[in-house]
């Protein structure tokens, strides 16, 4: 009997226990032995040739189709969510969905991922820790070292890839940071773009973090635009449910028969915290408590809802991190108000995968569906700064926001204006009851994301606890262990790197089972930690929301936490047992050794500008454009940061000519150049908090035409900016201050366009009907 969601509440559902092939599991392997290389060898002609087709009989090599009663399988996965965060794990946002699936799924409260995002969803794919596929940090910042590369090899095949040689469809929507900065242009390669690697469909984007009301969205290898805008109701979190929606009821409805795998990654609640305004305004008044209450109130909640065992302690505030009753009135009303903002954005989001739900649940196999729901690629981010922040890419860039400044603007949180990130204490206060938050994977607030997994006909237990400790690469042994497949040792003519994940299957039946993941060692940033058994040694290296500098590794403190006992890591043992904290140190030495987790790293912003990344710009000084070149990625674009360089534009004005010429970036950040009223105008966008804009003192003269854009680097320090001058054929029409640059990075995910602004519009000077309705016959960029 199937089970069926009505909008976010299960009305009815039935578990049915069964093996899913009606064999037992030692016949299936003895079975998929010839499955240890893929793709398997051509099959044997078995009709007849004769001289002509009439003494002859043909015989088509069949596709290989899955086993009869494979499950469809889906992987749910959000961003940047703490513990304490979602009502499933006794926090104050309505998640109903979720509540709805923990009711009739397994809960497993002792599952862990990485800590940071491009890590975990490595991870995740492949069944190898994170720095085995050179993602041991995001991509944007990635290093010249085998653990930190960011270049995931062939020898690491992924669930899509393996599964789509056992007669499975694959799609996977929405976010996607585990490409290669200089590999996300129109020219790829696209090896390790998500097509790349076995997913058969794409619809999403790249990198950490998009508008969710602009998106730089990505179908295949194709760069697309949203099919509409802000002010029409657009909102990625619609769009890429229904566009997974369309695929399964499209794959069903050609192959019923064919089992599908779809991977569901939300771009949420990553910042930029964009939701409706309805659900934001559902919290007006929620969080006036301040984030030290909320974390007693969440914590009282887990206790009583069995969410964490009795016993457990609510740990303490860091000293880094201020009380809400030191914070002034208005800060106070800014706070509430950036957690309103969040919460709509995540509960809005519970909902759209209510509607992926159910339309699963509407599937003609609906029971015979595996999900895995991971609440979280990590904990809660602190990157918004101590005071949150109206745009996230400038404090990523290094700079603190203010309380003033987003004072003027809070109405406004939430919508497409601005790239808005909550406060860092609620961060804190979202990872209850542990220590500390994303980018910490020393501590089990980075790092402790709850899971549910539902099967109805495959899974005889529901509304189940289970408490085995478990991580992120014991995904991908499990769905191999559920169809009965023994990891292939070549995929695709490639030797394959053994898994180093475990299988969870026997947590299906035995929820009192003994755990099988013995050993797990956690590091991002030059954070690290050790679990063995039981016990966690763990360092701590600095607050994750100083996102410039190093502290270095010089005298790093450890801690040591029997788990078993200390389910929140509450209490230092560290002191009392000596030994024990030296044996883990030693066996996390092993395990980094193993696993190339060496050289450790903890600079952040600094990364970005590694020099000998492999760039299709490194290296050059010269750039040349036609009209018509768009969506190239930032990693692809010339590196103008803080630095003298030119821009010309040549091209013919046929009269009333208007529209941007070259743009790069967003709201959040960025360049344009652009011809309005006759005029030519260039604006520099200090991340939305200031715009700079020089305008020439004559209009275009019709006919051929040279535009130059001439910008001279003055300042010293970081930050610091110089002046830009405009020329027409030659002639100085213009020339103005541009006081502030970004050093690093406009944005995540927005481009350079040649004759366009595309996505977010880096000037408010026009609409996004912006296109240049003259002739552009190229555009030149010379670095100084």
């Amino acid at each position: 009997m199937k089970h069926f969601f009505t909008f976010c509440i299960v009305i009815s559902f039935m578990a049915v226990s069964c093996n899913n092939s009606g064999k037992k599991e030692n016949d299936t392997q003895n079975e998929d032995r010839e499955g240890s290389v893929l793709p398997r060898p051509n099959p044997e002609f078995k009709g007849k040739i004769g001289e002509t087709f009439e003494t002859s009989t043909p015989d088509f090599p069949q596709p290989y189709k899955a086993k009869e009663g494979a499950p469809n399988i889906v992987i749910i996965l959000l961003d940047d969510i703490g513990f304490g965060q979602p009502s499933v794990n006794g926090g104050l946002i309505n998640t109903p969905v979720m509540d709805s699936l923990k009711n009739i799924g397994l809960y497993y409260n002792r599952f862990h991922t990485t800590g940071i995002c491009s890590p975990t969803r490595a991870a995740l794919l492949t069944g190898r820790n994170h720095h085995q596929s050179g993602n041991g940090t995001i991509t944007e910042l990635s290093t010249g070292y085998p653990g930190y590369n960011s270049m995931w090899g062939k020898d690491l095949a992924a669930i899509p890839e393996v599964l789509s040689q056992y007669g499975y469809s694959t799609s996977a929507y929405g976010k996607w940071h585990n490409t290669p900065d200089w590999e996300t242009s129109a020219i790829g390669p696209y090896d390790r773009w998500p097509t790349g690697i076995g997913f058969e469909h794409f619809y999403g984007f790249f990198g950490g973090e998009t508008s969710q009301w602009e998106p730089q969205l990505i179908l295949n290898t194709q760069a697309i635009e949203p099919p509409s805008l802000p002010e029409e109701g657009y909102h990625l979190g619609k769009d890429m449910t229904d566009q997974a929606i369309t695929w399964m009821k499209t794959q069903k409805s050609i192959a019923p028969e064919q089992p599908f795998f779809t991977y569901y990654a939300t771009g949420a609640a990553h910042a930029p915290h964009h939701a409706p305004k309805e659900w934001i305004d559902k919290y007006k008044g929620k969080f006036d408590m301040g984030w030290d209450k909320y974390r007693e109130i969440v914590y009282q909640n887990q206790l009583e809802q069995g969410i964490i065992p009795q016993g457990t302690k609510l740990t303490e505030r860091p000293k880094e991190i201020p009380s809400w009753d030191s914070q002034s009135a208005d800060a106070k009303k800014l706070f509430a108000r950036q957690m309103e903002v969040f919460a709509g954005f995540l509960e809005y989001t519970d909902y759209q995968i209510g509607r992926l739900l159910k339309a699963i649940n509407e599937l003609p196999d609906a029971d015979n569906t595996l999900v895995f729901f991971i609440v979280g690629d990590n904990g809660s981010s602190a990157e918004g700064s101590m005071s949150g922040t109206s745009n996230n890419m400038y404090t990523q860039n290094g700079f603190p926001d203010t309380v003033e400044s987003q004072l003027a603007i809070m109405d406004e949180l939430g919508g497409p204006k601005h790239e808005n990130h909550f406060a860092v204490p609620w961060s804190w206060a979202g990872g209850a009851p542990f220590q500390w938050m994303k980018r910490v994977p020393s501590h089990f607030g980075g790092t402790r994301n709850s899971m549910i997994i539902t099967w109805p006909q495959g899974i005889a237990a529901n509304g189940e606890t289970r408490s085995q400790f478990h991580h992120v690469i014991d995904i991908a042994p499990t769905i191999y262990d559920v169809l009965g497949i023994t990891f292939p040792t070549s995929v695709n003519g490639v030797e394959q790197v053994p898994l180093a994940g475990v299988s969870m299957k026997y947590t299906f039946e035995n929820g009192n089972a003994e755990g099988t993941r013995k050993i797990q060692y956690f590091e991002t940033g030059g954070h690290r930690a050790i679990y063995n058994d039981g016990w966690v040694a763990a360092s701590f290296h600095g607050a994750p929301w100083i996102l410039t500098g190093s502290k270095g590794f010089k005298d790093n403190q450890w801690e040591l936490y029997n788990i078993k006992d200390d389910f929140s890591e509450a209490v230092d043992l560290a002191a009392k047992n000596p030994e024990k904290l030296k044996e883990l140190q030693q066996l996390f030495d092993e395990e980094a050794k193993k696993y190339n987790v060496y050289p450790l790293d903890d600079r952040f912003a600094q990364r970005a500008q590694i020099p000998d990344r492999p760039s299709n710009v490194k290296g050059k000084t010269k750039f040349e454009y036609s009209q018509g070149v768009v969506r190239i990625p930032e990693g692809s674009a010339p590196p103008i940061y803080a630095r003298s360089h030119d821009v010309t534009v040549i091209g013919q004005n046929k009269g009333n000519n208007s529209g941007v010429l070259a743009a790069e970036g967003g709201g959040a950040g960025g360049w344009t150049l652009y011809v309005k009223n006759g005029k030519v105008y260039y604006d520099y966008n200090f991340f939305g908090k200031e715009i700079y804009s020089v305008a020439s003192n004559t209009t275009l003269p019709k006919g051929n035409f040279s535009i130059k854009m001439v910008y001279t680097q003055t300042g010293k320090e970081y930050g610091d900016g110089g002046t830009a001058e405009l020329f027409i054929d030659g002639k100085p029409v213009g020339k103005g201050d541009i006081p502030k640059v970004v050093p690093v990075r406009f944005s995540a995910t927005e481009t350079l366009d040649i004759g366009t602004d595309l996505g977010a519009l880096v000037s408010d000077s026009y609409g996004h009907n912006n296109s240049f309705n003259g002739v552009i016959d190229k555009v030149i960029i010379e670095l100084k």
